[in-house]
């Protein structure tokens, strides 16, 4: 009886931590956006404990591809999904809705002794095409630039590349341009980076270095450059300047749910976007889409 006792109690415990694991909130997704999940998943469970949510990264396209896969509950994206990728879901009978959370700005840092202070998309182009590899061609020291990307997976990637190493040229997949800017790639010379955090930290030591990364990654110890699309006017990536339009590289930080029966995704989203989460939003530094 004391056996059958003890197998029992085993396979409660057993079936009780399976409930748990299955009732699990999944997300997946953009590096860029990890540590504003983990915050807003942190502040949601404390509400209900009962709650659980699990954050991982890995990129904007391993998030996405798990949500159509079915191996996450929300896919975190720093781009907005491709047209592939809906046509993708839609393939699979998969209705996606789409949350902007937060609004970002894409900072380009470098050293703080580096004499570069502004910066045009083209020249950023040039950089990051290999066409630009010494700071003394803009003015700066004479030193080899190191130029520095996050890896291919990552949103901030795809979205560097599309606005400002393409210089907003790039066309859909299977469609043409005469553009030579449409199919321009990074340089040889380009340093790919695993991760917000490590472009920063190389930043920060490499006087000849530079990146980029989402504003809520700009820490001490790295400058940001003002940026200008026509030339004339350069403006710094500031809360003001991202919410009136002015700085040329700002985006919407994404969150995708596959809309179906289970609803713990949309509450979670619910959570997200009510004054609570947004005020967690703009502690992360992050620039919120709702007050």
């Amino acid at each position: 009886m004391k056996k059958l006792t003890a197998t029992i109690g085993l396979l409660f415990l057993a079936l009780l931590a399976c409930s748990r694991k299955n009732n699990t909130l999944k997300i997946a997704g953009s590096d860029t956006m990890v540590q504003i999940g983990q915050h807003l998943a942190k502040a949601y469970m404390q509400q209900d404990p009962q709650k659980l949510i699990s954050i991982q990264g890995g990129g904007s396209g391993t998030g996405i591809a798990a949500l159509l896969n079915g191996s996450t509950d929300i896919a975190s994206a720093s781009r907005e999904m491709k047209p592939e990728e809906l046509m993708r879901a839609q393939q699979r009978g998969i209705t996606v809705k789409e949350y902007v959370i937060a609004n970002d700005a894409l900072v380009i840092a470098v050293h703080p002794s580096n004499k570069i202070s502004k910066l045009t998309i083209e020249q950023l182009s040039g950089i990051y095409a290999g066409k630009i590899t010494n700071w003394s061609a803009l003015g700066g020291d004479n030193k080899p630039i190191l130029a520095i990307s996050r890896d291919s997976n990552s949103g901030t990637h795809v979205y560097f590349k599309d606005e400002v190493l393409r210089q907003g040229k790039t066309v859909n997949k299977g469609e043409k341009s005469t553009d030579p800017l449409a199919r321009l790639e990074f340089g040889k010379n380009v340093t790919f980076a695993v991760s917000s955090q490590a472009i920063s930290d190389q930043v920060k030591v490499n006087t000849a270095a530079i990146g980029y990364l989402g504003i809520g990654w700009a820490a001490e110890g790295v400058k940001s450059v003002t940026i200008s699309r026509d030339g004339k006017a350069f403006y710094a990536p500031t809360l003001e300047n991202t919410v009136q339009g002015k700085y040329p590289l700002a985006r919407g930080l994404q969150m995708y749910v596959a809309v179906k029966e289970d609803q713990k995704a949309i509450e979670f989203m619910n959570f997200v976007l009510s004054p609570e989460g947004q005020k967690i939003v703009q502690e992360q530094g992050f620039i919120p889409v709702k007050k």
